[in-house]
């Protein structure tokens, strides 16, 4: 459980102001510098701070510098600038580790460590910085010596306890409790062999591999901690007068200052070799677990995939492995065929026939590097099950190869589709047949209309001549008729009429299912076209109550095409109004050129009446030649059912459509949209 926040930084801050003391009154008294300042606790106490409220914090970490540093001997100018370059080393690298994230930095990638030794790098360069001009401005020892003493000592202070303020790796010690013990007792006996003694041959070097073990077998945390425990009693050694470092400058007459550049130098290069080796254990940790993952998903898939087999060989053709499907499929066990030759798997006859397919060599080796193409992906090819049974599979052979490009194996995922294929024989056996019959009913039409055709115009020609004798008739030029023969003749006359324009709707019809019938292209204004339609159906309303209107624009509406044929579809579609709708009803014709925008203007011509109207489920049904409605035939009202079929295939020659709006006893809309 981790402490509050207000706790941690309160704990931190007395950490840094005990911490500062000691390393000031811990350097040599004859020196121009502080010791090891713990610069790094400052920045740590401004990370947990965070980004919003680091700013705060550097104030604080001025103060506590100044005063432990003039606390400690330094005279005041001196401990101001010292002061304020910890104070400005504290702000950059809280800037350059919390810039864009909340809470703690992490340490855990190659991006991660690139950011820590940055924020370090950029930490010793202030410091050195600060100790030069401090230097410099005060006369207080060398600029260049202060400024290689500080930026060491600072430097190495940032490397060394930043990492325990970051979000580490978070994996646990791979090290058992045996070898944690080794590597622990050997840390604590050797650690102070190297930094006891004061007149034997510089040994420092020998820790170095201790904490390498440390960092590559131990959890983060706990690497960083032997480290920092081994660097505090080389510190604590060093300022006792003990161990390698602390009687360098005696023995070769340098300044007092040398021995924490060497102390500082060692604890850098122990956290460059710790951090760095950390964070790959950890990364390595990281990607074994997702490899692991990932292997254990394409197992689970592999072995889940039971109607597929997937068989993998190494480059030799020797099979490693063979999922549940490849046993299912082929009868073969996994043990069966681990180690054997894939070529078990076919015949020779197989391997002969798909050589001659893909034009390669007669061999196993060469169809095998042909399939392997990516061209023959879900390639056919002939199976041996253990029975002796050839199956055909839908076959993928994939080459597997390493980093190198060299090839490491081979995977093959395969399918059975005999029965498939049999199935599609069976089908295009069927589709076949079918075929036949369709275009044996098609002969059958081509017969049907052309039988059509012959008797209309057979008829046409007598049912002309009986109209003619009729006319005389009536004329009275075989003398004069009683009343009742006069109106025998009518009927006759009237029954005659409707059998010729039948006979002229099936010669239409027939003309138009051949694409026989030449329209003409000529332009002229539709207005005129609805117009004399309309005065043609005109006589079938004019004894009957019916409210007949006609809407026409009041310019010219163009139009070019067949002017006959476009106005046979005025009378069809305002015939069909006036005979389906009852006295008392309404019908409207309109005629108008409508805006689409972007789609530009189309002609619209609707006819709208309030009759019997279409029952839905046969409006698909009402453009089909001879259908008539079930509501006509009910109510008898006589049609051929025509009429409909000729005006849909005049409107669809002239690039048009025809939709229809209807509802049963409320009436109907025919609407013919026209390109304008």
């Amino acid at each position: 459980m981790r402490l509050d926040p207000a706790v941690r930084a309160s704990g931190l801050l007395a950490v840094l102001v005990a911490s500062g003391i000691l390393a000031v009154h811990s350097a040599p008294a004859d020196g121009s510098v502080i010791g090891i300042w713990p610069v790094g606790v400052a920045s740590a106490l401004a990370i947990e701070a965070g980004r919003r409220r680091a700013p705060y914090v550097v104030p604080v970490v001025l103060v506590v510098a100044v005063l432990t540093i003039w606390q400690g001997g330094r005279p005041f100018d001196v401990a101001l600038g010292y002061g304020i370059g910890i104070a400005v080393e504290t702000a950059v690298v809280a800037a350059v580790l919390l810039r864009g994230r909340a809470g703690r930095p992490p340490l855990r990638t190659d991006a991660d460590l690139r950011r820590y030794f940055l924020a370090c790098g950029a930490a010793g360069g202030v410091g050195a910085a600060a100790g030069a001009l401090t230097s410099w401005a005060t006369g207080f020892g060398e600029p260049a010596a202060v400024a290689l003493a500080l930026g060491a000592a600072h430097t190495a202070s940032q490397l060394t306890l930043l990492p325990f303020f970051m979000r580490l790796p978070q994996h646990g010690s791979i090290a058992s409790p045996v070898e944690r013990a080794a590597q622990w007792g050997a840390s604590l006996v050797l650690t102070p062999l190297v930094f006891y003694p004061d007149q034997l041959p510089s040994m420092a070097f020998m820790v170095v591999p201790l904490l390498a073990w440390g960092a590559l077998r131990l959890r983060p945390l706990e690497a960083l901690a032997q480290m920092a425990a081994t660097l505090f009693f080389a510190i604590v050694m060093t300022s006792s007068g003990r161990g390698p470092f602390a009687a360098v400058p005696q023995a070769f007459d340098l300044s007092p200052d040398t021995r924490g550049v060497l102390l500082a130098a060692y604890a850098a290069t122990c956290a460059l070799i710790v951090v760095p080796l950390m964070i790959r254990v950890g990364q390595h940790i990281v990607i074994s677990r997702e490899a692991r993952s990932q292997r254990d998903k394409v197992q689970s898939i592999v072995d889940g995939a039971t109607g597929i087999a997937i068989i993998g060989t190494d480059p030799e053709g020797r099979v490693t492995l063979f999922n549940p499907g490849a046993e299912r499929l082929l009868g073969y066990s996994a043990a069966e065929m681990m180690g054997r030759s894939a070529r078990v798997l076919h015949t020779m006859r197989s391997v002969v026939d798909k050589a001659d397919e893909l034009g390669t060599t007669r061999n196993y080796g060469s169809v095998v590097r042909e399939i392997a193409r990516p061209e023959h992906a879900g390639t056919q090819m002939r199976f041996l099950r253990q029975d002796g049974v050839e199956r055909v599979h839908s076959m993928t052979l994939n080459r597997m190869v390493d980093d190198l490009g060299t090839i490491v194996g081979y995977v093959s995922t395969s399918e059975d589709v005999t029965d498939q294929l049999r199935a599609q024989d069976r089908l295009q056996d069927s589709l076949h047949t079918e075929r036949q019959a369709v275009e044996q009913l098609r002969e059958l039409d081509r017969a049907k209309d052309a039988f059509v055709s012959s008797v209309s115009h057979e008829l046409r020609t007598p049912i002309t001549s009986i109209l003619g004798y009729l006319e005389l008739l009536a004329d009275g030029s075989y003398g004069a008729l009683s009343p009742p023969q006069a109106t025998a003749l009518q009927r006759v006359s009237a029954n005659s009429d409707r059998l010729l324009s039948l006979i002229d709707e099936l010669l239409t019809l027939s003309r138009l299912s051949e694409d026989g019938l030449a329209l003409s292209s000529r332009a002229f204004d539709l207005r005129e076209v609805v117009q004399e339609g309309y005065g043609v159906v005109a006589p079938a309303w004019e004894h009957r109550r019916l409210d007949v209107s006609l809407g026409l624009p009041s310019e010219p509406v163009l139009f070019v095409g067949d002017r006959d044929m476009l106005e046979r579809v005025v009378v069809n579609l305002l015939g069909n109004a006036v005979k389906f709708t009852p006295e008392g009803g309404s019908v409207e014709v309109c005629l108008e050129v409508a805006d689409r925008g972007v789609a530009g203007p189309e002609i619209h011509l609707d006819v709208r009446d309030t009759g019997m109207g279409i029952p839905t489920h046969e409006i698909q049904q009402l453009f089909s030649r001879f259908f008539r409605s079930s509501l006509a035939q009910e109510r008898a009202i006589p049609g051929s059912g025509l009429g409909l079929s000729i005006t849909r295939a005049i409107i669809e020659k002239h690039g048009g459509v025809i939709d229809v709006e209807s509802v049963v006893d409320r009436g109907t809309l025919f609407r013919v949209r026209l390109p304008a």
